[in-house]
């Protein structure tokens, strides 16, 4: 088991000591995360959940009675929070149909996030996978169990949070576990090379999402099938895999409060209508995270909600009605807060910017606006669907990060392509790669595995051709990234053809894209990924190392070095008519450019000047 910290502490904390408190929030954080992400299965809600379920703790644990049931308490409190937060979804509509359905949440990435976090392979690796399958109430209590057998917590704090006898749970586990062992069969028999003819008849309808519902269906085909069931056999039991595993680590602005617990009381003090005038102050001596909750408490009747806005240089966070104005430099924010920073705002949210050192007294609403992503300063036609918005005065180099758009109108030509040096075509100088071969997909340098990757060195263009390859296996998409920037890498243009949910030409099993069709199921992007096209054109003026990260979806990459002019070729030219499906209607897709001509063009998400160990782990929205 654990150690956390002791009774003492519990009963410091209890009566004032801000010190003991702050040990007990950073302590309880990681468990707290690991309860609320694997019941929501990485929903969006997850960070709120979390901040939420630490302020109940902070403004509550004067009234705990018994120091010693702390960690229960804490537990209980996490697993009502993930539970209210599912009301309010559905109350609200958000979500409500696919709660009903057992389905789990497209942006969810948790599952993703244990794997790679925590390096799961063969049966552990399945036993993760698998828990997508469960409905809404087994994963809240398989969050719990996965921790009691991992020694982070005990039979009687998941009997307490559950608020049922260790007789009723032990058997509920069981139960759940039986559903966990089928759905884990599902999970093998879907990743089985070659698959099952029948199986793959039976998931002709399938939208490649994990569901309790399609988890019963296919249950039933692995059961009654030869060959499936034998999928069945030579299963470790589930408690064996997890025994000893660690907590999932902490992310975006989760990270930062446990380095600056207090400013979790700080935000309490201030969403709290009777609070002292003084908490506004200490909110803004908290500023490590740059980032408060978007998160709805309710209080004495009243709802107090906190928006999150990521700004490059200031943050002016509401709490409880009052705003307090963050100043400088702010940290890196998670995919999801990002995102979900761009809904609340309705408007395009910039990541924060890397030379912001300097305190600032702009506030969110002053914060230069966005450049366009496809508005090139030499043609004033707009060439996609994105809004266009002024560039800044002053463009600081990453401050404009990919974010997810729209697909351009069909039969719009592009804008003019600004014309960047090419004094030192790009080449691939270290990595591991593959040599063009007949059939495979087309470009200079081939990755088609995970962990290939190729540093690219040089000043002028190349591109990546995507193949994503659904018809071996569908799934989640794990990004591509990029590491070791040295100089400068922008995205300018994309082209070859079609985007990639294009529908395919002369396809009849419709709607049948570039990223998947009826028969086999659909690759999805993470939550906040943008969508790619064929061919994405960049632009380098250093080096760069691009990682291929496929994990169970399968892709394969083509990068080529390429000219100013072989770019405008590609995006000004149309594919050839005879390719149609109805030559009379055809549905001619240009290419748009992306490129603004100075520093505030667009840097590829996934991308950081860091060497990471693990380059999966670069964050969405990277400092550059």
């Amino acid at each position: 088991m654990r150690e956390y910290p002791g009774t003492q502490r519990v009963d410091a904390a209890k009566h004032g000591d801000q010190q003991a408190l702050d040990e007990l929030i950073a302590a309880y954080l990681p468990l707290v995360y690991n309860i609320v992400g694997r019941a929501l299965d990485g929903h969006a809600d997850v960070d709120d959940v979390v901040q939420e379920t630490m302020l109940r703790v902070v403004h509550g644990i004067a009234g705990l009675r018994d120091p010693a049931a702390f960690r229960s308490w804490v537990v209980a409190i996490a697993v009502r929070e993930t539970r209210d937060r599912r009301r309010l979804r559905r109350t609200a509509g958000d979500g409500g149909m696919d709660e009903l359905l057992g389905i789990a949440d497209p942006g969810a990435d948790f599952v993703d996030l244990t794997i790679l976090r925590l390096g799961l392979s063969g049966q552990r690796r399945e036993t993760a996978e698998a828990s997508r399958w469960l409905e809404a109430a087994d994963r809240d209590l398989l969050a719990l169990w996965w921790l009691e057998t991992a020694g982070q917590i005990t039979r009687s704090d998941l009997a307490g949070a559950m608020e049922q006898s260790t007789e009723h749970v032990a058997v509920r586990v069981q139960r759940m576990k039986a559903q966990l062992e089928t759905a884990r069969a599902v999970v093998r028999a879907l990743w089985a090379a070659p698959r099952c003819p029948r199986l793959d008849e039976a998931i002709r309808d399938w939208d490649g999402n994990a569901s309790s519902l399609w988890r019963k269906r296919l249950a039933r085909h692995v059961r009654e099938c030869p060959a499936c069931s034998a999928h069945l056999e030579g299963l470790v039991p589930a408690e064996r895999l997890l025994a000893g595993i660690a907590l999932v680590p902490l992310t975006g602005v989760l990270t930062g409060i446990a380095a600056h617990p207090a400013l979790l009381a700080a935000l309490w003090s201030s969403a709290d209508p009777h609070a002292e005038p003084a908490a506004a102050a200490r909110v803004a001596r908290h500023t490590a995270t740059r980032r408060t909750p978007r998160s709805t408490w309710a209080r004495n009747g009243r709802l107090l909600t906190a928006k999150s806005v990521v700004v490059p240089v200031a943050l002016t966070a509401v709490v409880g009605g009052a705003a307090v104005a963050l100043t400088g430099r702010s940290a890196p924010a998670s995919p999801v807060a990002v995102v979900r920073a761009q809904q609340a705002t309705n408007r395009p949210v910039l990541p924060p910017s890397a030379s912001a050192g300097s305190p600032s007294t702009s506030t969110a609403e002053s914060r230069p606006p966005k450049a366009s992503a496809s508005a090139s300063p030499s043609s004033t036609a707009p060439t996609t669907a994105s809004p266009t918005t002024a560039t800044p005065t002053a463009a600081v180099y990453g401050q404009t990060v990919d974010t997810p758009d729209s697909a351009p109108p069909k039969n719009l030509k592009p804008g003019a392509l600004p014309h960047r040096p090419e004094t030192k075509a790009i080449n691939v100088i270290a990595g591991k790669w593959n040599k063009p071969f007949t059939g495979a997909i087309g470009g200079s340098w081939l990755m088609f595995y995970r962990g290939d990757s190729e540093t690219l060195s040089g000043t002028g263009y190349f591109s990546v051709r995507w193949e994503v390859a659904y018809f071996n296996r569908v799934g989640r998409l794990v990004m591509p990234t990029w590491t070791g920037l040295r100089g400068k890498l922008f995205h300018v243009a994309s082209g070859g053809y079609y985007r990639m949910t294009d529908e395919r030409p002369n396809a009849t099993d419709q709607p049948h894209t570039w990223m998947g069709q009826p028969s086999t199921g659909y690759d999805t992007l993470p939550s906040g990924a943008q969508q790619m096209w064929e061919v994405e054109f960049f632009h380098l003026d250093g080096t760069v190392t691009l990682h291929l990260n496929e994990n169970y979806a399968d892709y394969n990459l083509g990068v080529s070095p390429e000219t100013w002019q072989s770019v405008t070729t590609d995006i000004d030219t149309p594919p050839d008519p005879a390719t149609y499906d109805d030559p009379s209607n055809p549905r001619i897709r240009y290419g748009i450019v992306r490129d603004t001509g100075n520093d505030a063009a667009p840097v590829p998400q996934y991308l950081t000047r860091s060497d990471p160990s693990d380059p999966t782990g670069v964050p969405q929205h990277s400092h550059v």
